[in-house]
């Protein structure tokens, strides 16, 4: 039987020096001191041991068990650090490997352009002021000098809800509401989403608009002048030159178009300014008398001006922009530029 015990330790040692998993150290464990165990089964027949070598048997047996079982300990221990270190080289970080770049957004070039020109003219003296895109008629045309039969309706290409509400063609509504709302000096900003149903490379159904208005006594045609050239200076650089053209607008009297020196070719003819070398920019002119009279100024006591340009055009013009729709396709590639 100590023979028996002797053999039963050395195989119980052979197989934890083979087992290379938790689950083989285990099975030997169950295999030799689990209750059913080979150990267990010689020390139920101890039965067998002469009397007088019983006591030597049971020391044995307790030293077999405690020989295996430190050994098992020792095996799983030694496991348990090895699959530690096996996780930590499998997910080990190579701390000099340079970092991620984390990708900041920017403002889009609209909103660049819009911030830009509301702070020339905050600088100016000029308040900014909102409105609702969403429009009485009344306020959209009949209060600037544009009724309801007149031809110019025709060149807004309005989006009308019903007869009377509309989708703003122009940010002058808001004007004429200021108007409303307070006595001269008025020297208002307003930029807004305005919508007309056009769309192609310089056209979208919706875009951006920013519309000024200065009322007060002895406003002429030179400060209106004044103010645009060097407005146009700051945005487009002081070497710009710039004209003056007479034009047409149902609400001012007399009225001109401002033109600037191509930008893209500096005068010499390209497919940009259609080989002109002019640029047009913004609509402008002095306030309408009958405009005056419908929010209840006195024309014979103030006169003003008003202008208007489109934020996607000099945001187009700036930044050497070819295609209006690539401003609301939300590329990143075209955006990150910015």
């Amino acid at each position: 039987m100590i023979n028996k015990l002797r053999q039963l330790e050395e195989a119980a040692l052979q197989e934890l020096q083979a087992a290379d998993s938790a689950e083989k150290i285990l099975a030997v464990k169950t295999k030799y001191l689990g209750r059913k165990g080979l150990l267990t089964g010689l020390l139920r027949n101890i039965a067998q041991v002469p009397d007088a070598e019983k006591p030597l048997f049971g020391k044995l047996c307790n030293e077999v068990k405690d020989s295996i079982s430190a050994r098992i300990e020792e095996k799983i221990q030694l496991q348990s650090d090895q699959n530690k270190e096996n996780i930590l080289i499998a997910e080990k970080i190579d701390v000099t490997l340079p970092g991620r770049i984390t990708r900041c957004g920017s403002l889009h070039p609209v909103v660049q352009v819009r911030r830009e020109i509301c702070s020339i003219f905050s600088s100016f003296g000029f308040s900014v002021v909102e409105g609702p895109e969403v429009e009485l008629d009344y306020y959209n045309f009949e209060a600037l000098n544009i009724p309801k039969d007149h031809p110019a309706r025709d060149m807004q290409d309005t989006f009308y809800t019903d007869e009377n509400i509309v989708l703003r063609t122009h940010t002058s509504p808001v004007q004429v509401r200021t108007m409303e709302k307070i006595k001269p000096p008025v020297r208002i900003l307003s930029p807004g989403r305005v919508y007309r149903p056009d769309s192609d490379v310089s056209h979208t159904p919706m875009f951006h608009q920013i519309e000024g208005l200065l009322v007060d006594k002895g406003v002429s045609f030179g400060d209106l002048k004044g103010i645009l050239t060097a407005f146009l200076k700051k945005v487009f650089g002081e070497e710009t030159t710039l004209r003056f053209r007479p034009s047409f607008f149902p609400f001012t009297e007399p009225s001109a178009e401002v033109d600037i020196r191509c930008v893209i070719c500096h005068g010499r003819g390209c497919r940009v300014c259609g080989q002109s070398g002019w640029l047009e920019i913004l609509g402008s002119g002095m306030v309408d008398p009958a405009v005056f009279k419908n929010v209840g100024y006195d024309p014979e006591e103030y006169t003003g001006f008003a202008f208007g340009l489109g934020l996607e055009r000099i945001a187009m013009l700036k930044f050497g922009i070819s295609d209006i729709r690539l401003f609301f396709e939300n590329d990143s590639r075209f955006l990150k530029q910015f």
